[in-house]
């Protein structure tokens, strides 16, 4: 076996959504890639849990809007639970209410249903490295909603981790957990945080990380 054929790495997806030719066709076309490997499909957010009790994917795919549990309501609960899982959201919707619900659950990505087979492979891989995916037309929307503040100075490594833990949906607590930090330490990280990009809301800031560039 040759060393390229070692470092080369399956990611392990599993995907969700209602419709099933939509469903199938979106796992039809992943697994033109060599990269990719569809463990599971589950048709809502309900048989979903059962499934993710049985075997975690490395990424999973989840449709926003679906009968049962919805995909934002699976993602809260999922992060209610501590589960750190990369989520990417499908949508048909180019609504930037969605999206923001979705970066309050603590979703790592939003795409639109439409997109190339190369852009989801890519953005499938940038959350199993751990980034997050930002569909440009919904970030233009949400730009307009509010003004983005300069960022007023440059994060620390750990203030990095930690606003991509915030982007995660944690909490203080949590994220004191997942990097042995005492919840004080982590509660003035993120004061820093939100002061140097300058406002007081983390979801706010969630969004000018991914504006500038930072997560």
């Amino acid at each position: 076996m040759t060393k390229n054929n070692l470092e080369h790495k399956i990611i392990n997806v599993a995907l969700v959504d209602d419709q099933q030719l939509v469903r199938q066709g979106i796992a039809g076309l992943l697994t033109l890639s060599d990269d990719i490997n569809i463990i599971w499909q589950a048709e809502d957010g309900e048989q979903a849990q059962l499934k993710l009790s049985e075997q975690q994917p490395d990424v999973l795919l989840l449709d926003i809007r679906m009968p049962k549990v919805s995909g934002i309501e699976l993602v809260k609960i999922l992060r209610a639970q501590g589960n750190s899982l990369p989520i990417l959201m499908l949508t048909t919707f180019d609504d930037s209410e969605l999206f923001m619900q979705s970066l309050q659950a603590g979703a790592n990505g939003f795409l639109l249903k439409d997109v190339s087979l190369e852009k989801l492979v890519n953005a499938v891989k940038t959350l199993a490295e751990g980034g997050f995916v930002a569909e440009p037309v919904v970030m233009k929307q949400i730009n307009k909603g509010f003004d983005i503040s300069p960022v007023l100075e440059k994060l620390s490594e750990k203030e990095n981790q930690i606003l991509k833990l915030m982007a995660g949906g944690f909490s203080n607590k949590e994220i004191a957990a997942s990097i042995f930090l005492a919840e004080g330490t982590v509660k003035n990280h993120v004061s820093n945080i939100l002061s140097k990009l300058n406002t007081r809301d983390r979801t706010r800031a969630v969004i000018i990380a991914l504006n500038e560039g930072i997560i």
